[in-house]
């Protein structure tokens, strides 16, 4: 059968040549189409359900939300793993399916099963949707809506989030690849109703008496339509709250015939919703952001073009003095992967291309030889988008151009060597007959040398979860390259071969035949002599096998390289229970600290608590300080990330004593996510029922840790200890008054969260 594609190859060699030049072009199409992204996206098939409820304690959102919602979904198949998180304020429930399971399937199975949970869930608790379709990757952008220098005190807080809430998210949602955008920071404008207590109580109202009328007074309705003479006018009303004076006007009860309006009883007022995230710029104090999230399964590279280019057009809309500044994006950690990546992949092509002149000693036959590479890896490239594997670290990084072209060499430096020693050199009529029966006597022992390496592969193909995420596209794309190289070894090289060589003359190239018989002067006499003492030779063979063995016990192990991302993502926690000022407070003199000891730092942006999107759930006392780095070349304080890393937190631990800095790359910190629930590289989890023998276990872990020579950050995650101030109700006192439990609920939670 090979011998028959050979000789098929060689009688329409011009067809085969046009069909290679096709496959090429169409090779270079769908390589600049390829999703390009530095690293595998190992995140599994999740959905999340969020549900917030500012009103509620963390026991109190596990028992009423997280729960139910868990006891719920739990029977939906494809199912594997549910994990939750409840705290203050909030619930985010992650539910992994297997991989075959569709999302969109897993998103409307659950959505389900919520419609009925919703209704069992206590008044005021929170409403649990879906996170957005996205990945732990999926976060491509971060930006920052800040004043333009001079224009500081033009803006305030709760301005800034109304021109990112109103002006730039809503255009940027519209952008094709774009998942969500979660807001951050800033001041989300409110109306509020500050009411007075010693009014309402003097008229006998409550604060259930307010609210209801808020409620009943805000809608709008339609009145169907009334016929007059010969056309008809639609009805409709409009009643829905739209100023201060709006709500001043609306009638709570009548004393006396008089109405009582909320303005008799309250102040209105813009106010700003409760906090539970901040975003701070360099040292300058707050600013408003957002986190742009990508679909699942698009081309992150694409979509960060996309993004970029739309949030230049929305700025030109933003009201004098205001700026849109990306400070964290997917793009520069692709471009240095890739830039390394093809400055590999170069070199590696270039030293092979030497290697075949020298040692084939003839321009023609190299460049054959070489060709094979630019053809095996644009044809991967179209298996690679057919069969949807991204272009990354991992998979672009496995090619190896010296298996790409062995069964070229071997085709062609036979053909070679019987030109050498034909009796006539050229025309068609000798060449072609001598390149068929060279390349299918020798063809059978180049697809054994493939299989061999292509059976070593296999294995890592069947690797599932986090692994095989990781790995799988490396072997299938050697595989695919490996696979074009055969069929070119097979078609492309001796039609080419054969047209090349017609006027090929064995006495134009001669070094080779030098440097050749230049080796073997050396490597006869030691072949002679292993031959004669096989016992020694094999010992010894055995023996480097041992060493090598021993000393591969002493190498470090990596799940992924540690890729240098060009920038600092530092995980900061205060003590619990630490305010949201305090933590702005301290964060900020942190970056003071970079920016003023630190040439390296281009800007710092600190990301505190959650964003409005909370897929990524921080108390307030925790933080992400983004610190941007110049380009390697203008360093000055360090040579290495990890020498600058090691100045950096020494100062910052200095500077600021209590407060715990951990240095990551950004991506490498989610990676630590995905894989273990934690941002830190080396994490222990104790599980049990008690949380004080937890919280005192956690304690002796960290004690000994910290003895282990090479630990330099050690966080242990606080279960106990956050401040709460709990009222207890006085029941028998309640029924004297008249009073419910609801009613004394809702004034707590009027009073304190908003209602």
């Amino acid at each position: 059968m090979i011998s028959g594609i050979i000789g098929m190859a060689l009688r329409w060699r011009g067809a085969v040549l046009v069909s290679v030049a096709i496959i090429a072009a169409v090779g270079v199409w769908n390589l600049l189409q390829l999703p390009i992204d530095a690293v595998p996206d190992i995140t599994n098939n999740q959905v999340q359900v969020i549900t917030v409820s500012p009103a509620l304690g963390a026991p109190d959102v596990e028992r009423l939300i997280t729960f139910p919602i868990e006891q719920a979904c739990s029977n939906i198949p494809g199912l594997i793993e549910l994990r939750s998180f409840s705290r203050f304020g909030l619930s985010v429930i992650t539910l992994v399916f297997d991989d075959e399971v569709d999302t969109y399937w897993a998103r409307q199975q659950i959505n389900e099963r919520l419609a009925t949970v919703r209704l069992q869930l206590p008044a005021g608790t929170g409403i649990p949707e879906l996170a957005p379709v996205t990945t732990g990757l999926g976060e491509i952008l971060q930006y920052v809506v800040r004043p333009k220098p001079g224009y500081e005190n033009r803006y305030t807080l709760d301005e800034l989030r109304t021109i990112q809430d109103w002006i730039v998210r809503r255009q940027l949602l519209g952008t094709p690849g774009v998942a969500d955008v979660a807001s951050f920071g800033g001041k989300l404008r409110q109306y509020e109703v500050a009411i007075r207590p010693e009014r309402l109580a003097a008229l006998g109202l409550t604060i259930s008496d307010v609210a209801r009328a808020i409620e009943q007074n805000s809608g709008n309705a339609g009145g169907a339509y009334i016929e007059r003479g010969p056309t008809v006018a639609f009805i409709r009303t409009e009643g829905f709250l739209g100023s201060i004076e709006d709500i001043e006007q609306i009638p709570v009860a009548t004393t006396a015939g008089v109405p009582v309006l909320v303005r008799d009883i309250a102040q209105v007022r813009i106010g700003a919703a409760i906090r539970y995230g901040a975003i701070c710029y360099n040292d300058a104090g707050e600013v408003a952001g957002a986190v742009v999230m990508m679909l699942k399964g698009e081309n992150s590279s694409a979509v960060v073009k996309r993004v970029k280019a739309r949030l230049a057009e929305i700025e030109r809309s933003l009201p004098e003095g205001v700026t849109i500044e990306p400070f964290l994006d997917r793009t520069k950690m692709v471009n240095a992967t890739i830039a390394t990546v093809r400055t590999n992949l170069a070199e590696g092509a270039a030293i092979v291309v030497l290697v075949l002149i020298v040692l084939l000693g003839n321009i023609p036959a190299a460049l054959i030889v070489a060709s094979v590479i630019p053809l095996s890896f644009l044809m991967a490239a179209s298996m690679m988008r057919l069969a949807g594997v991204s272009g990354n670290l991992m998979s672009l990084g496995a090619l190896d151009f010296g298996l790409l072209v062995d069964g070229a060499v071997i085709i062609v430096e036979a053909v070679l060597h019987r030109l050498q020693h034909a009796e006539h050199t050229t025309g068609r009529n000798t060449v072609i007959p001598l390149v068929e029966q060279t390349a299918s006597r020798l063809m059978r022992a180049a697809i054994f040398g493939q299989l061999i390496i292509l059976i070593v592969y296999l294995p890592v193909i069947t690797l599932q979860g986090i692994e095989g995420k990781m790995f799988r596209p490396m072997a299938w794309v050697l595989l695919f390259a490996l696979g074009s190289a055969f069929i070119l070894s097979a078609t492309y090289v001796p039609a080419i071969t054969s047209l090349l060589m017609e006027r090929y003359h064995a006495r134009s190239f001669t070094w080779s035949d030098h440097l050749v018989a230049w080796l073997e002067r050396w490597y006869r006499p030691v072949l002679q002599w292993a031959l004669r003492h096989p016992v020694f030779a094999i010992g010894l063979g055995i023996g480097l096998l041992l060493a090598s063995a021993l000393a591969s016990t002493t190498l470090g192990g990596e799940f992924i390289p540690k890729l240098e991302e060009g920038d600092f993502a530092v995980d900061t926690r205060l003590l619990t229970g630490s305010s949201l000022r305090l933590t702005v407070e301290t964060t900020q003199r942190g970056a003071r600290v970079l920016l003023d000891h630190f040439p390296e730092v281009e800007k710092v942006v600190t990301k505190i608590g959650s964003a409005e999107i909370p897929t990524d759930p921080m108390p307030i006392e925790a933080s992400d300080m983004m610190v941007v780095l110049k380009p390697k070349e203008e360093w000055t304080s360090a040579t290495s990330y990890d020498e600058l890393a090691e100045r950096m937190q020494q100062r910052l631990a200095e500077a600021m004593p209590g407060v715990t800095f951990g240095f990551q790359f950004p991506v490498q910190m989610r990676f630590n996510e995905l894989m273990t629930g934690a941002r830190q590289d080396v994490v222990c989890k104790i599980f049990g029922d008690d949380l004080d023998t937890l919280a005192a276990l956690a304690d002796r872990v960290a004690q000994i840790a910290s003895t282990i020579p090479g630990v330099r950050d050690i966080y242990r995650e606080r279960m106990v200890g956050m401040p709460q101030i709990v009222v207890r109700y006085n029941r028998a006192a309640l029924s004297r008054y008249g009073i419910s439990i609801e009613e004394a609920n809702q004034a707590v939670r009027a009073a304190f969260a908003g209602a």
